[in-house]
């Protein structure tokens, strides 16, 4: 896996997780779920969310609508589908033997 693809596959499982435990979160929330829940290990750029949500979306693992805030401001909100449910589940195996494997490395070597 290529550092890169990890990075994604990470982003993916994490943000397709909040989104499938949380529900319904518009992109500075489940940024901020992230940070808070990893207890800021890890931070998600702006630069790096954006597009990984659109890229999900356009793959149909969420769907975006616009909503009014409390606050009586417009932000789009995401949501898990059936396919990103699907991909979770996947993604999750995947990020599972990546992880498991990194271990055996720190434990052996």
């Amino acid at each position: 896996m290529r550092k890169s693809d990890s990075l994604q596959s990470a982003l993916n499982v994490l943000v397709l997780t909040v989104l499938e435990k949380r529900g319904p979160l518009h992109g500075y929330a489940i940024a901020t779920l992230i940070e808070d829940l990893s207890e800021e290990a890890l931070r998600v750029e702006e630069g790096s969310l954006y597009p990984a949500l659109y890229r999900m979306e356009h793959s149909d693992w969420i769907r975006a609508s616009w909503v009014t805030t409390e606050n009586k401001r417009r932000a789009r909100v995401y949501e898990l589908t059936t396919e990103g449910t699907k991909q979770l589940a996947d993604e999750t195996g995947r990020w599972a033997n990546f992880s498991a494997g990194v271990n055996r490395v720190l434990q052996i070597a």
